[in-house]
């Protein structure tokens, strides 16, 4: 078979494929969470918060909403995180933008223990 030949089909399948998938996952909301820091913060975001009572007394105005974002523009320490547990880890996450600062998360099945939160 020639190698035009070979191509042609290559790239037929190829478009069909593409046209199927897009058929298919059209509107769906599909991630690819491929790093450990991206598949951590998807999983946090996806519990119910809940704040300690020592952090409600020094930040009053901490919301939800603001931990939230938070965590979407954070970075997970890993080497400061307690990940070897079977139910609830703790994770240190470090926020690097404008707001800087860090906080400490125990993450269990259903809900999001936020323990500290401190800005420099």
């Amino acid at each position: 078979m020639k190698v035009l030949y070979r191509l042609g089909f290559y790239l037929g399948g190829f478009s069909f494929g593409l046209i199927f998938l897009a058929f298919f996952l059209n509107g769906k909301k599909i991630s690819c969470n491929y790093t450990p820091n991206a598949r951590v913060i998807d999983n946090l975001l996806q519990k119910k918060i809940i704040f300690a009572n020592k952090i409600k007394e020094k930040q009053p105005n901490l919301t939800k909403e603001k931990i939230k974002e938070y965590i979407k523009i954070g970075t997970v320490n890993f080497s400061k995180s307690d990940v070897k547990k079977d139910s609830c880890k703790k994770y240190f996450i470090e926020i690097k933008s404008s707001d800087s600062g860090f906080f400490e998360v125990i993450n269990c099945a259903k809900k999001l223990n936020i323990i500290s939160f401190t800005k420099p």
